[in-house]
């Protein structure tokens, strides 16, 4: 889950002291490059476990249990579904679970140099298993099965189990593209059985193709998808590697204290912030070579047009030097070419879809990520108008003041929304994985009239309240916001102040994440005295708890729904609370807080969206769905028999059309931008084209649907549109019943 940031004074105290205790500690160089650095390693271990221990809202004791912990989830992350590792090399490994702790204090490399050089070992080993696995086509006559719960499978116990499990690992995945492939050509026949148009036919008869030429090309495919695999493995090194085993460290204090190396580093920046500096692709790596496999609408390569998706970039050079060929080169390091500050000029030169090469020149420029920001559309629904905000993050550009952030974004809707007239307001937290708290305050403060937001508490310190002071309320309309299992962080104190205040509905699954904690972002670099060594990347630790105004915390509980509606997969282990080493749930004294009086019809309309959920036949089937997902999800063996195997996908699509009304559900609303975003899509056909599709979803939305009906029950009868609608609808069912 995306975290929640906070720079508080408080917590520059905390840091100051750390740094001034590791003055001596840190004082010395290391190397810089790629190239592996013990040296580095070792420091990098000293300077977190350093920063951890001092910084952390509640360290782990590093001790045998501390080792136990480590070790298990480290193995877990080098071969989670045991294809690399023989019960030899875990007999190996075994002698260091309980002395992991040791090599910590001692900044001893020993147990990740093991480690290490046997995955390279066993990595290599197995792509000569699964190129010789997929020589000879496989027989699906045969009566076998492979179960796929990983976690309870023993590991192998010699080379020749190894394969055997690869074997049918791979059996399995082309068992069912292949069965696919031929479904699609016995529909391709029924279909030609069917056609009178020779033009149809003949489209249908030039894809038809016999079983083996199926079952190779599905082999061709699936052994060209491990090459690609493999080809990313291979890009990561040596420091990569070591940043999982640090991060398999880090975790042990609590779920959301990890290590960023200087990419990782960049990226969550770009998360946070919702920008970039660069032309604005999105890259991967097929084989050697690196695909455009997206532009985002608006940056320097969308709107130079001369750049397109399936485009293979070749070369880069930076403006007038020399072209750098990057074919082979590693993702990053790519990235790293074709990434630069605003107003520089990057040359790509690319292999066009159509074969041909082009030299194609671009200005780097800010990128703004759109998928990042609040958006906003209105709907008219018995008479009134309603507006939808969509919240994905709390973002923020801690870099510029005057930058964008949710705070900001979210106010000016409320403006737009009031400008428009709108009656009512659902804002949309589903899926947001959280950001800055100080965005939090910010949006809260726009509906109630002033008071405390959110309660913090430090390790050893009195509780800091952050309040909302400004007294003016922006919005005093009906309020409600949705939710699920995946609002996380920020989104859970967003919603927990809204309803301990009475101001809005929640509603959604029945409860949220349950992350009730602060991180810190801390660059490591500022412990260096010298300036030349290499990036050493930055932790993000724990450093505080937040509560509920209330007094309670949203840490493992989450924040439970006003109104519970079903969710496909509210039976299946996702939240806090289902990891192993979160921290506790506590509470505190509430903070004084005035409860809003303006709804009254608050309590009769959380009494009526439940009343309406408990007999929506939609819901209703949605709860069965989520109960046959859950059983779903512990069948993990599958017979590797294609008689058998398609027997039983059969038996799963069978079971599964009694679920199908549930995507194919429509409401009867329609969504609209507001006036300013209807102006810009008119030049912007990227904008027109990603808010329709929103549209569209939100038109088959049933929790949307439910909120804009709470939204109906807020209102407090004296609204005129509504007086004149209610009247219409009485007498449109007056006729219905007089009619009968």
């Amino acid at each position: 889950m995306n975290t929640i940031i906070i720079f508080m004074k408080r917590n520059y105290k905390i840091l100051l002291t750390i740094v001034l205790l590791s003055v001596t500690l840190f004082a010395f160089k290391i190397k810089s490059g790629n190239e592996p650095d013990p040296d580095r390693d070792k420091l990098l271990l000293e300077l977190l476990t350093f920063v951890i221990e001092k910084g952390h809202y509640s360290p782990a004791a590093i001790d045998d249990e501390f080792s136990k912990g480590i070790y298990k989830d480290y193995v877990q992350a080098l071969d989670p579904s045991k294809r690399f590792f023989m019960q030899s090399d875990i007999d190996d490994f075994a002698k260091y679970e309980l002395l992991l702790d040791n090599e910590i204090i001692d900044k001893d490399l020993t147990f990740f140099d093991l480690t290490y050089t046997r995955l390279m070992k066993r990595m290599e080993e197995s792509k000569a298993i699964y190129t010789d696995v997929l020589k000879a086509p496989f027989n699906y006559k045969e009566d076998e099965s492979f179960n796929t719960d990983y976690e309870k499978a023993p590991y192998a116990k010699n080379s020749k189990e190894l394969k055997e499990r690869w074997r049918k690992q791979v059996k399995l995945s082309a068992l069912a593209t292949l069965t696919d492939r031929i479904k699609v050509q016995d529909d391709n026949a029924k279909k030609l059985a069917a056609a009178t148009n020779k033009d149809s036919i003949s489209k249908i008869i030039d894809k038809a193709k016999s079983y083996e030429e199926l079952e190779k090309e599905t082999r061709e495919n699936a052994k060209k998808s491990l090459d690609e695999y493999f080809g990313f493995m291979n890009d990561l090194d040596r420091e990569d590697w070591f940043s999982v085993y640090i991060n398999s460290i880090t975790a042990r204090f609590d779920p959301h204290t990890n290590y960023f190396a200087p990419e990782e580093k960049e990226r969550f920046d770009v998360s946070i912030s919702g920008k970039l500096e660069g032309i604005g692709a999105r890259l991967q790596k097929k084989n050697d070579y690196t695909e455009i496999s997206d532009l985002i609408s608006g940056g320097p390569a969308w709107r130079g047009k001369d750049l397109e998706a399936g485009d293979v970039i070749m070369k880069v050079a930076q403006g007038n030097e020399k072209p750098v060929d990057i074919v082979g080169m590693r993702l990053d390091d790519v990235v790293k070419k074709i990434k630069g500050p605003k107003g520089s000029e990057v040359r790509l030169t690319v292999k066009k879809v159509d074969g041909t090469i082009k030299v194609i020149s671009i200005i780097r420029d800010i990128v703004e990520i759109e998928e990042t920001y609040a958006k906003s559309s209105i709907v008219m629904k018995n008479g009134l108008k309603y507006g939808i905000i969509y919240l994905p993050k709390f973002y923020i550009d801690f870099e510029n003041r005057d930058g964008r952030d949710a705070g900001k974004d979210i106010a000016l809707e409320v403006e737009r929304f009031k400008a428009a007239n709108v009656d009512g307001i659902v804002l949309d937290v589903r899926d947001d994985g959280g950001g800055s708290l100080s965005t939090v305050v910010d949006i809260a403060g726009l509906f109630i009239e002033q008071g405390p937001i959110v309660q913090i508490k430090s390790a050893g310190r009195k509780k800091e309240v952050l309040y909302d002071k400004d007294p003016k309320i922006e919005w005093d309309k009906p309020l409600v916001i949705v939710v699920n299992s995946f609002s996380a962080s920020a989104s859970e104190i967003l919603a927990a102040a809204i309803q301990d205040y009475k101001r809005g509905v929640i509603i959604g699954s029945k409860q949220t994440y349950g992350k009730g904690t602060v991180q810190n972002v801390i660059d490591l670099n500022q412990f260096m005295r010298s300036s030349s060594v290499g990036d050493l990347g930055a932790l993000k630790t724990t450093t505080q708890k937040f509560y509920r105004i209330n007094g309670g915390s949203t840490q493992l509980e989450g924040v439970s729904s006003d109104v519970v509606m079903p969710d496909r997969y509210a039976y299946l282990k996702m939240g806090e609370r289902d990891v192993d080493n979160a921290m506790p749930w506590d509470k505190i004294d509430a903070a004084p807080y005035k409860v809003w009086e303006k709804s009254a019809n608050f309590n009769t309309a959380i009494a009526n969206s439940k009343q309406r959920v408990a007999s929506n036949p939609q819901f209703q089937l949605m709860e069965e769905s989520a109960k046959w997902v859950d059983s779903r999800s512990k069948d993990n063996t599958y017979s590797l028999n294609m008689d058998k195997f398609k027997a039983a996908q059969n038996d799963i699509e069978e079971k599964a059309k009694k679920y199908r009304p549930l995507s194919d559900y429509k409401n009867d609303l329609i969504f609209t931008s507001l006036p300013y975003e209807v102006t810009e899509m008119k030049s912007d056909a990227s904008l027109k084209e990603k808010r329709e599709r929103w549209h569209e979803s939100l038109s088959k939305d049933i929790y949307i649907e439910e909120a804009l009906n709470v939204l109906d029950d807020l209102q407090d009868g004296t609204n005129p549109k509504r007086t004149v609608t209610k009247i219409k609808n009485d007498k449109l069912k007056s006729d219905k019943l007089a009619k009968s």
